[in-house]
């Protein structure tokens, strides 16, 4: 049995954290599947609050899949569809864990403000990360090009995993610290104003700078030695004639030629990490066209980018999530660096090509991975808001939806090829359907629509749960009459789905314990075509909040036995079938 303070809300499918996971569905249902403390680091790149539409083609075979990232709701409507997924995402990291959020200068300030200040707290603010992503524009008339995106990075708690991370050194260090050569002939001369400039290092020489080695502060008594006829500074050498001999053995010390100089330390450019890496990353150039990785994802991230965070960030086995999965590039830089993952996306396609793009870098010391696809329950599809349905059922039949609400002439999205698409939240869609959807085709793009006909091309697409036989019957009779070629689909053709599962629950008082409480015996019994899978069981059911935290998990029989203080008592119990759809039944029990 689970403790309540342990309690998960339940998913509708098990997310199993022990393996590499790539899941097809709405992430914010899945993150509630996710445990509590489980994850090591979270990035995320969710669509930006912009006005672009991005498209992008996906596959050889040419396929357009179009995602939009306009919020018909305002800032707002953005911010709060936004951050009930980052509060889920700081539920699930562990206290040492980060997260890492990706955006541009449309929302930067208010996602900073109204989720991450007050979801992790303003001391678990570590850096605000600036990515040039592109150079300037030549067209910027009227303000400075926008060149650059933020990454805000927060812990969960004070103490979290990192690690300093080294880049290049900067040219102004190497021009005016390592200005000396070392040959293998171990001659040794000072750089030219050519080489300084170029940066050039003759092959087989070791570049390096020099350092005082006498003592700063004080006099340091084991350091009063002359060392090869090279007398001691007036505070002494800072080693011990030890460790001057170690030094010069490892041809660490530069002798000047002549013995009133001042032995120096040699600091070879080839032993130093580098320059720590700070908040401003200049260095990682976009995606064009000409790059290898490049995949055709329109907002797909350098690997190098990723490389970056999940070595800062994690170690070797940590688990890295990320939720808006897009092409990729997250899970497929954590698998080459040996972090366990999962990713998330509601877009077939973005699941499909990151799959493929995982295969095709595995080899045989790489970890498997698991696919999820989801299966989508009718009722809920049916159901819900016509216009967030429109825009989900346009999304996956590939086309682009129309944000426009009103004075659409019926027209919910169209194809790469501007081909219009009619989407009805209906079953036994009518013959009168066809008669309006033929006409709103030809007011919206009489030129189209005339090409497509004369060209016996499709000239619409109309998406329904089910047709009716006038319907049908309209679609043949244009088709053999005029050669106009309207094409019916069902959205299951575009989307599995189900339906839910059936439940009955009932229960049976038994004896009291020892304690005096109340003994219930309560039976569960759901129904499914495709199987049940287990049940779960909530005994302290939030009825006002309708939320399901579950002190049994998992339950394989339908059948627990459960002692009760008396009261009123709200019993939930939920039922998973194999297609990971479920059902929640809830009693009301006084004793």
């Amino acid at each position: 049995m689970i403790k309540k303070k342990d309690s998960l809300s339940l998913p509708s499918k098990q997310v199993f954290m022990h393996e590499n996971q790539l899941i097809l569905g709405d992430n914010l249902e899945i993150l509630k599947a996710l445990p509590s403390e489980s994850v090591d680091l979270v990035y995320l790149d969710p669509p930006f609050f912009s006005n672009r539409n991005y498209e992008v083609i996906w596959g050889d075979a040419g396929e357009i899949r179009s995602f939009q990232d306009r919020w018909s709701g305002g800032i707002s409507h953005y911010i709060d569809w936004l951050k009930d997924r980052v509060a889920e995402m700081h539920r699930i990291l562990k206290p040492t864990g980060s997260l890492f959020l990706h955006c541009d200068w449309h929302a930067d300030a208010y996602i900073r403000v109204e989720i991450l200040d007050k979801l992790f707290g303003i001391d678990n603010f570590r850096n605000k990360i600036t990515w040039k992503r592109s150079d300037s524009h030549n067209d910027a008339k009227k303000q400075m090009p926008n060149i650059c995106d933020d990454i805000y990075f927060y812990s969960k708690s004070a103490k979290y995993t990192f690690h300093v991370l080294y880049g290049k050194h900067a040219d102004k260090t190497l021009k005016e610290w390592y200005q000396y050569l070392e040959f293998t002939d171990a001659s040794i001369r000072k750089m030219t104003k050519e080489e300084n400039e170029s940066q050039a290092i003759p092959l087989g020489a070791r570049r390096f700078n020099t350092a005082d080695m006498s003592n700063p502060s004080r006099v340091y008594p084991g350091g009063q030695y002359n060392y090869k006829g090279y007398s001691y500074p007036a505070n002494g050498w800072r080693f011990a004639l030890e460790s001057m001999q170690k030094l010069d053995a490892e041809n660490k010390l530069f002798f000047p030629k002549e013995k009133t100089g001042r032995i120096m330390l040699k600091r070879y450019l080839d032993e130093q990490k580098g320059t720590v890496i700070g908040d401003l990353w200049a260095d990682i150039d976009q995606l064009r066209g000409v790059h290898k990785e490049r995949i055709g994802y329109p907002t797909q991230k350098p690997a190098a980018l990723l490389e970056r965070i999940v070595e800062m960030a994690s170690n070797e086995g940590d688990i890295v999530l990320d939720p808006f999965v897009g092409g990729g590039t997250t899970v497929a830089v954590a698998d080459k660096l040996k972090r366990k993952w999962i990713g998330i996306d509601q877009s077939v396609q973005a699941v499909k090509v990151t799959e493929m793009r995982l295969k095709k870098q595995q080899d045989l010391f790489s970890t498997g991975f698991s696919l999820r696809l989801h299966t989508y329950d009718y009722d809920t599809l049916r159901y819900q808001d016509a216009f967030e349905f429109e825009s989900f059922i346009v999304t996956q039949f590939g086309g682009t939806p129309n944000v426009k609400q009103r004075n659409d002439l019926g027209i919910d999205g169209k194809t790469l090829e501007n081909i219009p698409i009619q989407v009805k939240r209906s079953d036994n869609i009518g013959r009168n359907v066809i008669d309006n959807f033929r006409s709103a085709i030809e007011r919206a793009d009489k030129r189209l629509f005339d090409k497509n006909l004369s060209e016996g091309q499709i000239v619409g697409y109309l998406i329904a749960f089910s047709f009716g036989k006038g319907a049908i019957e309209e679609v043949a009779r244009l088709k053999n009459a005029s050669n106009l070629l309207i094409k019916l689909v069902k959205v299951e053709e575009i989307v599995p789905i189900s339906r839910k599962p059936t439940l009955d629950l009932t229960f049976e008082l038994r004896e009291k314990d020892k304690k005096g409480l109340q003994n219930i015996q309560f039976k569960a019994v759901g129904q499914s075509a495709v199987g049940i899978e287990f049940y779960s069981w909530d005994f302290n059911y939030d009825i006002a909040k309708m939320l399901f935290q579950p002190e049994i998990l998992l339950d394989k029989f339908g059948e627990i036995q459960y002692s009760f203080k008396s009261g009123t008592h709200h019993v939930a119990v939920k039922v998973v079938d194999n297609n990971g759809l479920e059902m929640v039944k809830v009693l009301i029990i006084k004793l």
